[in-house]
């Protein structure tokens, strides 16, 4: 339990950067974001979604498509449970000039203040027979999620038939304030477990 005194909540702030994405044998693509978080979470400043540019390979880095694209929120909530995920999705013209997806993605924000690259592997749901695969080439509708928030959430994806298809690397800021007030460590000596685990929890050990 928190001590008298000390607020009822406390910030989260993220900013950084989709930096870059490897999608070998694809071209021309842009990509969207948004984030998901539980019920106790609320976004007090910033986007909680986002659409890129479209970016092109380069001679440079012929590999590599680079957006550069900034992600900037700020969170408050009462406790960590529904910590904040970002889904990725990218999307590209197909062979019909259609856009289609290339990729969905999501990782947590990192729990631990400071700089942190996140590398997401990414990938797309499959048709499940081979007539329904030929169907949505020639018609350009390829499978894809109607909410890709879904890619956060655990329920039904189980049943979802996916192939993996290339990475999308994400660097984030992150800042956190009145965690320790409410009983919760989050210091970076705690990245090799990065769990959140009260400073109260260990007391009755000593």
């Amino acid at each position: 339990m928190a001590a008298a005194g000390s607020p009822g909540v406390f910030l989260l702030a993220v900013n950084g950067q989709i930096e870059s994405g490897q999608f070998p044998g694809f071209d021309d693509l842009y990509c969207k974001f948004c984030f998901v978080y539980g019920q106790d979470w609320v976004p007090t400043a910033g986007l909680e979604e986002g659409i890129s540019q479209i970016t092109s390979k380069s001679d440079v880095a012929p590999t590599t498509l680079v957006w550069n694209f900034p992600i900037d929120i700020t969170f408050k909530s009462t406790n960590p449970s529904g910590w904040p995920q970002i889904v990725v999705s990218v999307y590209g013209p197909d062979f019909f000039g259609n856009d289609v997806v290339r990729g969905y993605g999501a990782v947590h924000v990192p729990f631990t203040p400071g700089r942190h690259t996140r590398t997401i592997a990414m990938f797309v749901p499959e048709s499940t027979s081979r007539l329904q695969k030929f169907t949505s080439w020639f018609t350009g509708r390829r499978p894809e999620f109607t909410d890709p928030k879904v890619v956060a959430q655990g329920e039904g994806r189980e049943v979802t038939r996916v192939r993996s298809q290339g990475f999308v690397t994400i660097s984030f800021n992150v800042v956190t304030k009145d965690m320790k007030k409410l009983g919760y460590d989050v210091s970076p000596s705690d990245m090799q477990n990065p769990s959140l685990v009260p400073i109260t929890e260990g007391i009755h050990k000593y």
